[in-house]
């Protein structure tokens, strides 16, 4: 039996057999880390997705609710600027009514209040000639005054009359004017006594006028 070679060969042939057992082994581990590696990476890829989503949705959510706070501002401002319009508009029309108003009622009241001066006079007036008729007591005088007392008496009645009937014309016109009633019966009959005269005036001077003009046609129609 040959003995020389055997013991390299065995040697060599176990530590072929140990190398790729050894192999095997580190394929083995390499392959037993790689799936632990994969199991340890794939869940935590996917928590980053949902962490992910989860906080697009939430900016997306925040950007809706923004977006509905400008429409909300959009929609308020247009109230304001409607409810602003509106406001000019009644601003100019109703200034251009007080203003109108305004003008018409301080001419009104000076108008009144030079009514009511004209009739405060008229009154001072009226009442001084009311005291000055009502003292005259025509019993009393005495006889051969008469006569004068009778004149200023008289006097003292035209005055009255006149001065009533122009208070009365004056008034016509206003407000005041159904204070007063008609002219008095002596301006009446006064401005009778003046158309009578006036026109019986007038009738004598047109008199020789008429006459000759009568002269004239009876020539003409015995010619």
């Amino acid at each position: 039996m040959p003995v020389g070679p055997l013991p390299f060969f065995t040697f060599t042939r176990e530590y072929a057999m140990a190398a790729g057992t050894e192999h095997t082994q580190h394929l083995r581990l390499r392959e037993t880390q790689m799936s632990l590696r994969d199991e340890l990476q794939t869940p935590q890829a996917g928590e980053d997705f949902e962490g992910q989503l989860r906080e697009a949705q939430q900016q997306l959510e925040l950007l809706q609710h923004q977006r509905e706070q400008l429409e909300q501002q959009k929609c308020e401002m247009d109230e304001l600027n409607r409810r602003k319009e509106e406001f000019l508009s009644g601003q100019i029309e109703i200034t251009e009514r007080l203003s109108t108003s305004l003008t018409s009622i301080d001419r009104e009241l000076f108008e009144l209040r030079q009514e009511l001066e004209d009739l405060e006079q008229t009154r001072q007036s009226f009442t001084a000639h009311l005291t000055r008729i009502e003292k005259v007591e025509p019993e009393g005088w005495q006889r051969d005054a008469f006569n004068g007392e009778l004149t200023r008496a008289l006097s003292m009645l035209d005055q009255a009359e006149e001065e009533f009937d122009s208070a009365v014309a004056h008034f016509s016109g206003g407000r005041a004017g159904g204070v007063f009633g008609s002219l008095s019966s002596g301006h009446k009959s006064r401005i009778s006594e003046s158309f009578g005269a006036s026109l019986k005036a007038g009738f004598a001077y047109n008199l020789p006028l008429l006459l000759l003009g009568v002269l004239a046609l009876i020539i003409m129609l015995y010619k």
